[in-house]
């Protein structure tokens, strides 16, 4: 299957919890097509972070059933889907998971499309990786950033 979109996903936080970021780069090779998105919150996790770079960017495609192929660097993110573990978390209603918020909102985004993950090892010297990283740690620095709101509630 050509892949449609190619998407890297990064997340930060400056301690864990702290303030945090994701990027995303969109790539679509066919379209000639380069999309750069991220954010951050005041406090909040990496891991959080990380699921929401995906949801984030899946969230910006405009064509349902797009193939996306995800690049990350979290193990959290990849082997949860990958591994199939969301699959057992969902079941369970996410009984005693973290981010509880962040996975029901990636599973409805996920189902839109069809996406495949690629773990890659973060600070290894990919340009799109790395360039999320910048995304990331520069959104987390930024002042006067919102409250992670499923975070801050203890969802």
């Amino acid at each position: 299957m050509a892949h449609q979109v190619i998407m890297f996903t990064d997340g930060s936080s400056r301690g864990n919890p702290g303030p945090g970021g994701y990027g995303v780069v969109l790539l679509s090779p066919a379209h000639q097509v380069r999309k750069e998105l991220s954010g951050g919150f005041r406090t909040t996790t990496n891991n959080r972070m990380e699921l929401l770079a995906v949801i984030v960017g899946l969230e910006a495609l405009k064509q349902p059933g797009s193939p996306v192929l995800v690049y990350s660097d979290s193990r959290y993110v990849v082997d949860a889907v990958e591994k199939g573990w969301l699959t057992s978390w969902e079941k369970k209603g996410f009984k005693d998971k973290k981010n509880p918020d962040l996975w029901r909102r990636f599973l409805t985004v996920y189902r839109k499309h069809q996406v495949s993950f690629k773990w890659v090892r973060g600070h290894a010297g990919n340009p799109e990786n790395e360039r999320c990283d910048q995304l990331a740690t520069t959104a987390a620095d930024q002042s006067n950033l919102p409250p992670d709101e499923g975070f801050e509630a203890g969802d």
